[in-house]
């Protein structure tokens, strides 16, 4: 496996081809990842600490109502943004949707993903993917590198443990009370990870990052800093009220 990062920047795919049922009804005529908050839809929030980054290469995945999401972003220059989409006819879930964005995402080996529905203002991506490239240059060979949150509400029992910079889903051992943590849906990934992946057809994340768990080849750093699952009318209605863009 190349362990070597692209030369620069990561390329950054944005997951915008969930329908967002829980969502709805806001959700029957826009796109989740173009509601707003404060006057800003979230994938512009993405979009700016992106190029904010140095990120300039973006690729975005779509399905529900996927032309307005391309009509309101265009090709991104009026952010400093080189932006290509990858739609989807119908939405082919995460690890599927990765795989079929492979082609305009091009990346040497590796690649970040954010999820479209959160929103995590202040995201500090730059130094997100200088810690993942100090372990590569260390001579660590992750397939994937994610960023793990302290459990919101909606979600207490969170999803994978950290043990040092490793992720896993065991404790690691049971005589020690060990509380596992949120993925936030950002993460770095080596385009092996979806090699096995038949293009076109669905497929879920989460058994691939368990099988590469497995073997240890899953890193990860905690991260506490402003993020939100915008999983809901009432959550989005709340950041709106309460979150001050100053």
């Amino acid at each position: 496996m190349n362990s070597s990062p692209t030369s620069g920047a990561l390329p950054c795919l944005l997951l915008a081809a969930g329908r967002g049922e829980r969502m709805r009804p806001l959700t029957d005529t826009t796109p989740k990842p173009l509601l707003q908050i404060q006057g800003k839809s979230l994938l512009q929030w993405h979009i700016e600490a992106l190029v904010a980054a140095k990120t300039s290469r973006i690729v975005i995945n779509h399905a529900w109502l996927g032309e307005q999401i391309e009509l309101a972003l265009g090709d991104g220059t009026k952010w400093g943004a080189h932006i290509q989409y990858s739609p989807e006819e119908t939405a082919l879930e995460t690890a599927g949707g990765i795989r079929q964005a492979l082609g305009p995402l091009n990346p040497e080996p590796y690649f970040l993903v954010i999820n479209g529905d959160v929103f995590c203002p202040g995201l500090p991506i730059a130094a997100f993917t200088s810690r993942f490239q100090a372990y590569v240059d260390g001579g660590a060979k992750p397939l994937a590198y994610l960023a793990l949150v302290p459990n919101p509400p909606q979600h207490p029992e969170g999803d994978f443990y950290l043990h040092g910079e490793h992720v896993s889903e065991k404790p690691i051992t049971s005589l020690l009370q060990e509380t596992k943590l949120t993925f936030s849906g950002i993460g770095i990934y080596h385009q092996s990870l979806f090699a096995d992946l038949k293009l076109g057809e669905a497929a879920k994340l989460a058994p691939l990052l368990r099988s590469a768990m497995a073997k240890n080849q899953v890193f990860g750093e905690k991260y506490t800093g402003p993020w939100h699952d915008v999983g809901t009318p009432q959550r989005l209605y709340e950041l709106n009220q309460s979150y001050d863009p100053k």
